[in-house]
């Protein structure tokens, strides 16, 4: 499997799909603007797949030119404006994962959750999600059966053209859930609604909820426009991928509606157990420049050091862990950016060995020379053990594309067969019918024996606790924690604590309104018939 789609991002694609969104409330219906106009790039069906690869594109570069130069987004420096970068900092600085050192302003209020509405990282997360769903909505808009009729596109590029309209559905989607699961009740804009200046009506989290149920059960189904499982070219959107969104979207529908959908988060699951994907034979193989080869991922955001030259996405995650007594030559780049670490709390949650066996869980991915368990000062780098997770080096030991270091070729496996042996295990525990909870220990201890390499970390029983706390040692550093805490009832509880939380250094309990994050302060100026979250 080669990163092919990644590269097709051409100049001349990128132009032609490029916005400039200052307020995102203002731009969500904007059409593409350039010396290209829209018909002329729309009528030759080759300009097809580069226009989509600027939608999956999105998800880690940040503007036109490389790493900077042209960014999407304004008001936050480019870098910072990337959608993984931001979507991982909010799942995970404001946990017990992850902490940061760096003091740019209202950084810090992620960890010590003191965030407020004009909180500029917040603010671009926001900002990021609503032009993905800009760009995906210009190009579904541009490929209707209507349009491509028009155009008089045919025969095998009308089959492409539909599928990749349908992936597009597919990242509109995600930014959505993105949306629906971080903000709540949100601006909606679809490519129905008309091109022009006007202000998208804002929705709940229910209708949310119910349109991208409807949305991916649609993508899902054997007659979708979208590839079977695993047919797809690498990092391209299948079935599988709108069945992971979807059973994701009904493990977490306590939280979002107030019901219990388990059966359903196991009907899915079990869709995507039977797809034929499998465990990488090691762990660590799974966060290397190879990456790409792994017969585990089911969908990743790609970075390829020639082709996604940013200083978000997999740049920062591989740089900003890296500091202390590290050899940032270990990780395959030139420095390292003493940024972010991790928390007692997790750390103790992987101990080194199983009692008596001398195994150690693979999972426990710390650096500990020279760094300090305790976090007595978040500035100071050394307080906390570092995580040694993602490498610019492949399984052979080879450094990445990148001749300089700057940029990985790793990619971040944003959805992955380990998460969907956890789902089914966790909806079993919490009741879904049509589970086996025999195959649930099993699929458990699947993850276990490759952890251990062998049987001796085995369990024989788990409950709700274990499953959250094998989650946090299976998906560390993944983008899962807040969504986890949050289903869990831990995220601003006093019952569960972690260094720095509610900015105190034991950790205190913070108010329920931050299970959502505010609406920024931008939009509700932009949009005066928005409302903002309650508590905010």
């Amino acid at each position: 499997m080669k990163k092919t789609l990644i590269r097709s991002v051409a100049a001349f694609a990128v132009a032609a799909s490029s916005f400039s969104v200052v307020s995102c409330v203002n731009d969500l219906d904007r059409e593409p603007f350039n010396e290209l106009t829209t018909e002329v790039v729309y009528q030759d069906p080759a300009n097809y797949k580069r226009l989509l690869a600027k939608l999956y594109a999105g998800l880690a570069i940040t503007g036109q030119t490389g790493a900077t130069g042209q960014p999407d987004l304004t008001l936050i420096d480019e870098g910072f404006s990337s959608y993984l970068r931001q979507y991982w900092q909010l799942q995970e600085l404001t946990t017990d994962e992850a902490v940061i050192a760096w003091t740019d302003p209202t950084l810090p209020d992620l960890h010590n959750m003191t965030w407020t509405s004009g909180n500029s990282f917040i603010q671009a997360m926001y900002n990021r999600i609503f032009y993905q769903v800009t760009i995906c909505n210009s190009f579904i808009r541009e490929t209707t059966d209507e349009k491509l009729a028009q155009r008089n596109i045919t025969g095998t590029d009308l089959t492409n053209a539909k599928q990749y309209r349908a992936e597009a559905r597919f990242l509109r989607a995600l930014s959505y859930y993105h949306a629906l699961d971080m903000f709540g009740n949100v601006p909606f804009v679809t490519e129905s609604d008309p091109v022009g200046k006007f202000q998208p009506v804002q929705t709940d989290r229910a209708k949310l909820f119910a349109y991208l149920e409807s949305e991916l059960v649609a993508l899902g189904a054997d007659n979708s426009d979208l590839a079977a499982p695993r047919q797809n070219e690498y990092a391209r959107a299948d079935r599988a991928a709108a069945w992971m969104l979807l059973a994701k979207l009904y493990l977490n529908a306590r939280v979002y509606i107030g019901q219990d959908k388990y059966t359903e988060t196991i009907t899915y699951c079990n869709k995507i157990l039977n797809a034929g994907y499998s465990l990488s034979p090691q762990y660590r193989l799974l966060f290397l420049a190879d990456n790409h080869t792994s017969p585990e991922i089911i969908f990743p955001i790609t970075s390829d050091g020639l082709f996604t030259k940013t200083y978000g996405a997999m740049t920062y995650l591989v740089h900003a862990p890296v500091g202390g007594k590290m050899n940032a030559a270990d990780f395959g780049i030139n420095d390292g950016w003493g940024g972010v670490r991790t928390t007692r709390n997790i750390v103790t949650l992987m101990p080194d060995t199983v009692p008596g066996s001398g195994k150690i869980d693979q999972r426990a991915v710390f650096f500990k020379k020279g760094q300090n368990l305790e976090i007595n000062s978040l500035t100071t780098f050394t307080d906390g053990y570092a995580v040694a997770k993602y490498r610019n080096v492949t399984s052979a030991g080879t450094k990445g594309t990148d001749a300089e270091g700057n940029f990985p070729d790793t990619d971040f496996p944003m959805f992955r067969l380990a998460d969907v042996h956890l789902m089914y295990a966790e909806a079993v525990e919490r009741g879904g019918a049509g589970g086996d909870r025999t195959r649930a220990l099993s699929l458990l201890n699947a993850l276990r024996q490759r952890a251990y390499g062998n049987t001796s970390g085995n369990i024989t029983s788990f409950n709700a606790d274990y499953i959250l706390q094998e989650r946090a040692r299976e998906l560390l550093w993944e983008g899962s924690r807040r969504t986890d805490l949050i289903r869990f009832g831990r995220f601003t509880t006093g019952t569960y604590l972690w260094p720095w939380k509610g900015g105190v250094r034991d950790g205190k309990a913070v108010s329920d309104n931050l299970n959502v994050f505010p609406i920024p302060a931008t939009d509700l100026v932009a949009n005066p018939s928005l409302k903002q979250n309650t508590g905010y």
